[in-house]
């Protein structure tokens, strides 16, 4: 595995933040959709989210799916707290042999010569999520967007991609220390602008693991998510292991 294990850390200081998540991490499970059965419930949610802002126009099915969720290198889950779907995000990811991505539709002439490099990377998208679960669980992007940490460790990506609107950047540079590479652009089937944004997966799992050790995962968990070719991968609910990983590398203080 080309990513380095990082150094043993003593005494590391948990915030109160990373404390709360890892104690609602502890009610998480998530799901893998199949991609063909359209009108799974994480569609249905998709489409909601979307119409509360205008996002999408009206259709007779209620569903959000697009091309995109039909291709080889798509990924998609839903992430339930207490036994409730709040919140999904598809993951594409990008190689040389496979660059379909809502990213690469946006901006192909940045992304292609990164490609053709031998780079490879991860792209969210149609990260949606339940009103009533966005108002009682503030902090549910860092449990949906950890899906996303967990891809870019298993597949050994050498960056995952944002693109996203102005108002949610700030997230991701704040987070994921995302930094902006290209202007706006506009995705098909959505009615607002978005800016193309680039982290460093080595920085996801060093700087951001210290800082915030929920994202964390042991193999067993990534293999489950993402690994192997058999339908089993999508019955079981999937729980998160980023308490014994990061108890494991002493990231993770109780408080």
């Amino acid at each position: 595995m080309r990513l380095e294990q990082p150094d043993i850390r003593q005494g590391v200081k948990t915030s109160r933040f990373a404390a709360n998540l890892m104690d609602i991490l502890d009610r998480v499970e998530y799901r893998r959709v199949r991609l063909q059965d359209q009108f799974d419930p994480v569609y249905r949610l998709r489409y909601e989210a979307y119409r509360r802002e205008d996002g999408v126009a009206e259709n007779s099915d209620g569903i959000v799916h697009d091309s995109l969720d039909d291709v080889p290198n798509a990924m998609c889950y839903g992430v339930y707290i207490d036994g409730t779907l709040v919140s999904s995000l598809r993951l594409h990811h990008c190689t040389a042999e496979h660059r379909q991505s809502p990213c690469m539709v946006v901006y192909p002439d940045v992304l292609n010569p990164m490609l053709d490099e031998g780079k490879t990377y991860i792209d969210p998208s149609r990260f949606t999520a339940d009103r009533e679960a966005t108002l009682a669980f503030p902090a549910l992007p860092f449990l949906t967007l950890r899906i996303a940490a967990m891809a870019c460790e298993y597949f050994e990506a050498d960056f995952c991609l944002s693109g996203v609107r102005d108002e949610h950047a700030a997230f991701y540079k704040r987070v994921f220390g995302s930094r902006q590479i290209a202007d706006v652009g506009h995705y098909n089937g959505l009615q607002f602008p978005v800016r193309l944004y680039c982290a460093d997966v080595s920085d996801i799992r060093d700087r951001v693991a210290d800082r915030f050790p929920f994202f964390m995962s042991t193999p067993q968990e990534r293999e489950a998510m993402f690994g192997g070719d058999s339908d089993a991968r999508y019955l079981p609910l999937i729980r998160p292991t980023a308490r014994a990983a990061a108890l494991a590398e002493d990231r993770f203080v109780p408080v």
